[in-house]
């Protein structure tokens, strides 16, 4: 998974401008398709809707972590 952050003080103008320019390059078809060719899907996602996507993600994989009994090498 890929995705744009940006520090909790960026101002809502620029957060709402760069998610709007990112969800047009993702709309793009010529992008689409290149997306796909690495193996991707493109998540035109709201700001809010991202960060329940990061909350979700994590959530999924600590529990797979501790189920696993997984250490860091």
């Amino acid at each position: 998974m890929f995705g744009l952050g940006a520090p909790r003080t960026t101002p809502a103008e620029i957060v709402d401008t760069l998610n709007k320019e990112v969800n047009g390059a993702l709309a793009d078809p010529r992008f689409k398709a290149r997306f796909a060719d690495l193996g991707g899907t493109a998540l035109a996602l709201s700001p809010a809707d991202f960060g329940k996507l990061i909350v979700h993600e994590t959530e999924k994989w600590a529990k797979v972590i501790l189920a696993g009994h997984i250490k860091p090498g």
